[in-house]
């Protein structure tokens, strides 16, 4: 009779989103990385961010996990806003197209956005490409690097600072 219970048990666990929610969870990194002043526009401009520190360790321990029980790792989402000018906006952008890298492994791009509106916005939610990013949230740390397309001069620095969060699906102490 245990043994139906259980069985029982374990169905029902499986067929609803129960088990995920003790075995997923989000870590959230922030950076910054500065657009100069333009006298070109319609050209490529790569941007390299300082290295982002992860964490990952003590982030894996505080939600009772290891690094060796990590099944995968995705972005799900990259927001970008504008932290000067104070009344600066987006309209400047055509297209933006952030990639990843880390020490030993290759870059690969995490996240775009095309044909950017003109409409004075001062944040936007980049298009993420759905990649496992388990090997490179595991190190110590990794960089980002930003790629932008303008369609207009702008006469100042804009200072963006990006917010990424990602979903860690684990297994929690092996369970």
């Amino acid at each position: 009779m245990k043994n139906i219970l259980y069985i029982c048990l374990l169905v029902v666990l499986s067929q609803c989103d129960i088990i995920d929610k003790f075995t997923q969870f989000n870590i959230d990194h922030q950076t910054e990385f500065t657009v100069g002043s333009s006298t070109v526009i319609n050209t490529p401009i790569d941007i390299n961010t300082p290295d982002i520190t992860t964490n990952s360790s003590s982030e894996f321990s505080n939600n009772d996990t290891r690094a060796d029980l990590i099944e995968s790792i995705k972005l799900t989402s990259l927001k970008l806003s504008i932290n000067s000018p104070t009344d600066g906006n987006f309209n400047f952008l055509k297209s933006v197209t952030i990639y990843i890298d880390a020490d030993g492994l290759d870059e690969i791009e995490i996240a775009s956005i095309t044909d950017i509106p003109d409409d004075d916005m001062d944040t936007l939610d980049l298009i993420t490409s759905g990649s496992d990013l388990k090997a490179y949230i595991k190190k110590d740390s990794y960089t980002l690097r930003v790629e932008t397309v303008t369609d207009q001069l702008i006469s100042e620095d804009h200072v963006i600072k990006a917010d990424s969060r990602f979903r860690v699906d684990a297994k929690i102490l092996g369970v």
